[in-house]
């Protein structure tokens, strides 16, 4: 079974847990998603966090006590009883990957949506705004976009949201143009 097919039915199964606790409390969702997001962030930042919970070598109590000091007084119980469940399960080195996916699932309830906008200089944010709103009428979803700069696109934009790619780009543009050009030469060659 894949990493992403585990940690989505651990992700799912902690989310199934929280919508049943949280009932009609959407601040306790929100509230919970943040702190998934916290233990996240810290994951996506440690490499060396992710090297030691990888590591057969270092004792599950080790791990479990390292995770406990990093977490322990910045989340609520329920996030450190999960943490607990997963290193019990020996899944610690997914993880990331579990908090990810929890992350999801509460984007899809939410209706939120987070895109990667990449463009080849800085916008200004009125062309951010402009562009978010675009994408939240394209989507019908609450668009949370991140931006980045990628000075080979030459100009226009590329926005990707789960497995879709919108490429506005005048690279993108130039390289159509471009197959244009030589099928209509090799046509005329024949």
């Amino acid at each position: 079974m894949s990493v992403y097919r585990v940690a989505y039915r651990y992700a799912n199964s902690l989310f199934g847990l929280l919508l049943e606790k949280a009932k009609d409390n959407e601040a306790l969702l929100d509230e919970t998603a943040s702190y998934v997001n916290l233990v996240y962030n810290t994951l996506e930042a440690s490499k060396e966090l992710r090297t030691i919970l990888k590591n057969p070598v270092v004792k599950q109590s080790d791990k479990k006590a390292i995770l406990h000091s990093i977490f322990e007084n910045k989340t609520p119980k329920l996030i450190i009883d999960f943490i607990d469940f997963v290193l019990e399960k020996n899944r610690q080195d997914i993880l990331k990957e579990i908090m990810r996916e929890f992350l999801s699932l509460y984007d899809e309830k939410k209706g939120i949506l987070r895109t990667r906008v990449t463009t080849a200089v800085e916008i200004p944010e009125d062309l951010k705004k402009e562009l978010k709103d675009n994408l939240e009428k394209v989507t019908r979803k609450n668009v949370i976009p991140s931006y980045s700069i990628d000075e080979k696109i030459l100009g226009g934009f590329q926005a990707q949201y789960g497995d879709t790619i919108i490429d506005a780009s005048v690279k993108s543009q130039l390289e159509r143009l471009r197959k244009k050009l030589s099928e209509d030469i090799s046509l005329s060659n024949n």
